[in-house]
């Protein structure tokens, strides 16, 4: 059974007026640190995906996928991997698969050398296209700077060769693959992973291209582990919204 998450964004709109005296205990309630919110959220995300098994088999690679560009998957899964191997005394690679608009390698300040493109079509060690991150139990691996084949498509058997080298070399292994609005590289990443966490844009993601995105996921026998409802703002403090 899939999960949802709310992320918020960074910066939560401050109200500029002086509350009345009634208002105050509310106002203190929803000033907590947003930055708070947001790793709370992401750690609630962590342990429900990766650690909270339940006696089944172990969830050790997962695949984050957006509906569409914009909508901050590579955000998320960046911060999940960080979160992940915060609380983790295993080994922990991210994978960059957007071979088309990669930004990965951004958040983690680094360049987008030779990466998962490059493992693909050569017999290089995997080991050789990995990088340390700064977290002593994180890597990298950025997407390569040499594109797919002329079709645009990766090499579906020697994608699936690569990541079954990264699992066995690792104890968990994220893949931030690039959105379902610009190809189906999600659902077959889902396959030849344990599942997708779909990331969907608040207020930008319209309903029915997130439920064409489900749809293609449960086709493909992709399962859906949970989704992210991304860049949630308040225009009212959140404590309000509780009381509501």
């Amino acid at each position: 059974m899939s999960r949802n998450f709310d992320v918020l964004i960074r910066e939560m709109p401050q109200v500029k007026t002086k509350p009345a005296p009634h208002a105050r205990k509310a106002e203190a309630i929803a000033s907590r640190d947003p930055i708070a919110v947001i790793d709370s959220e992401i750690a609630r995300l962590v342990q429900q995906v990766f650690l909270a098994h339940d006696g089944n088999r172990p969830t050790t690679a997962v695949t984050f996928c957006g509906v569409k560009q914009g909508d901050g998957c590579s955000w998320v899964s960046a911060r999940a991997s960080e979160a992940l191997s915060d609380c983790v005394a295993g080994r922990v690679c991210i994978v960059d698969a957007d071979f088309r608009f990669p930004s990965l390698h951004e958040h983690f300040r680094m360049e987008n050398g030779a990466g998962l493109a490059e493992a693909i079509k050569n017999s290089t060690p995997i080991e050789s296209f990995v990088r340390a991150a700064w977290n002593r139990h994180l890597w990298f691996v950025s997407a390569g700077t040499i594109g797919c084949d002329a079709s645009g498509v990766p090499n579906a058997g020697r994608l699936g060769a690569r990541l079954s080298e990264l699992r066995a070399a690792f104890d968990y292994v994220l893949i931030d693959a690039p959105p379902f609005s610009s190809c189906g590289d999600g659902a077959l990443l889902g396959q030849m992973t344990d599942g997708v966490v779909l990331v969907v844009g608040c207020n930008s993601t319209r309903r029915e291209t997130a439920r064409a995105a489900k749809r293609e996921l449960e086709t493909a026998g992709a399962p859906i582990l949970g989704t992210v409802l991304n860049k949630r703002t308040y225009p009212i403090p959140e404590a309000l919204y509780r009381r509501l």
